[in-house]
């Protein structure tokens, strides 16, 4: 607990109010987002309670959903406050908000919107979930053709305020189709008396308020903008989504990427609040999965006991051999699954990146024979040739394993990620053993 929270934790349990209202006021809204995140419901209220509406409102905005639920509650009984706060928030976050909270909240909390904002979140929540749509806010400022520099800044002085964004506006005709998108410096550098249709190129990227959340993540990473349009399929323009909204998309997906690679296929945004029964039957399938292949291991091995009775000297090196073939495995298939999941790659690449991994693996698996060799050369020289030649094929076939699994999982519509580091690690075990047993056997003659 940091000095700042225990400050405040004081104020409030001496109910020095105004040293508390005054000591929110030198802080920063990261700072005051991070105190709240971090207390607990009743401190969280009345920390929240003494901040002014405006701030209130960009830190409400940016909480966590449970920690907005939980000052939703505490403001059940100031109805004033609460209608200003739900009024005040910029449209996207509103439906973000209401997509989180249980329906029944919703619906008393959207009795409290205007009637402008009622229609624009009902809008909004008609769009499919985690859709373009949902994220998009109808806040912007958009300018006709015929404009004049001049009348165009008079325009975003009149509008503008409202506006989420003020980096581009948008040209549109009478219609409210979208022509194209003009950045603000453009307007501010061209001169008073000329008009918006010879400023822009007629080129513009846009967002379909029906597609995939994900796929405005890759938009904007190939194109580098901080907002984008979006619009339906006749091309009118019906908002914007910037940067910021984007950021916290990818953020969800990292999550969530991370937490099925470990076998879980549900992300847990709070671990901490999950049962133990949900934890227990998220992880018991892959576990018990991997118990019975690695029963393989040991019946490879008993296949193979005249050879270890011949050279004890082999079981020295089995870890070594073995762990490093599916750790090269883990590594392969931790690019893969980061790279299928932002879209560097796709399904119709597995012959190319077959033969990169196999270059790669190659050249890393006699890197790994010169060390094992090196080693065996002070513990058991006569088994150099066996040891060597084991790492580099095992490094080899459990990279291509590593590789090819997330691929196939991808082809066969199941999710990448379960192809989880233990599942892989199993399988590179017994094709670890069955190699070294092998080209053991074979070396010596048994």
């Amino acid at each position: 607990m940091t000095d700042i929270q225990i400050n405040f934790q004081k104020l409030i349990k001496e109910r020095a109010w105004s040293s508390l209202k005054k000591e929110l006021t030198k802080m920063d809204v990261p700072d005051i987002i991070y105190l709240i995140e971090h207390s607990n419901p009743f401190q969280s209220i009345i920390l929240f309670r003494f901040l002014p509406g405006k701030e209130a409102t960009e830190v409400f905005s940016e909480l966590h959903p449970e920690k907005q639920g939980e000052i939703i509650d505490g403001l059940a009984h100031h109805a004033s406050r609460l209608t200003d706060l739900m009024n005040d928030m910029n449209p996207d976050d509103r439906t973000a908000l209401f997509e989180e909270l249980p329906g029944k909240v919703s619906q008393q909390l959207m009795q409290l919107l205007s009637t402008e904002n009622l229609k624009q979140t009902t809008q909004l929540l008609g769009y499919p979930e985690e859709s373009i749509g949902r994220l998009m806010t109808p806040q912007y400022v958009a300018v006709k053709l015929h404009f004049t520099v001049a009348e165009t800044l008079q325009h975003i002085r009149r509008f503008g305020k409202e506006a989420e964004t003020l980096e581009v506006v948008y040209v549109v005709n009478q219609q409210w189709k979208l022509i194209g998108d003009l950045p603000i410096r453009d307007i501010l550098l061209a001169a008073q008396d000329e008009k918006i249709e010879d400023l822009i190129d007629h080129k513009v990227v846009v967002l379909n308020a029906f597609d995939d959340q994900e796929a405005a993540v890759q938009i904007f990473k190939d194109y580098n903008r901080v907002a984008l349009p979006v619009v339906d399929s006749t091309n009118t323009l019906l908002g914007v989504v910037t940067i910021d909204d984007i950021f916290d998309v990818a953020e969800e997906e990292d999550t969530e990427d991370f937490h099925k690679f470990g076998a879980m296929q549900d992300a847990i945004i709070n671990p901490v609040l999950a049962t133990v029964s949900f934890l227990y039957k998220k992880r018991v399938g892959w576990l018990m999965v991997l118990v019975f292949m690695n029963v393989f291991s040991g019946y490879v091995m008993s296949r193979f006991e005249n050879v270890i009775e011949t050279v004890v000297a082999l079981v020295f090196f089995l870890p070594l051999l073995i762990d490093s073939g599916g750790n090269a495995g883990s590594q392969s298939a931790t690019l893969m699954i980061r790279a299928l999941a932002i879209g560097d790659v796709r399904r119709q690449d597995w012959m190319r990146l077959l033969s990169k991994e196999l270059v790669v693996s190659l050249l890393l698996g006699i890197t790994m024979a010169a060390g094992v060799s090196l080693v065996a050369s002070f513990r058991a020289p006569d088994i150099i040739p066996v040891v060597a030649l084991t790492m580099l094929a095992t490094v080899v076939v459990g990279s291509v394993i590593g590789m090819m699994l997330p691929l196939i999982f991808t082809k066969l519509k199941l999710d990448p990620a379960t192809a989880s580091a233990p599942m892989i690690t199993t399988i590179a075990d017994i094709m670890g053993v069955l190699i070294y047993f092998s080209m053991a056997k074979w070396f010596f003659g048994l």
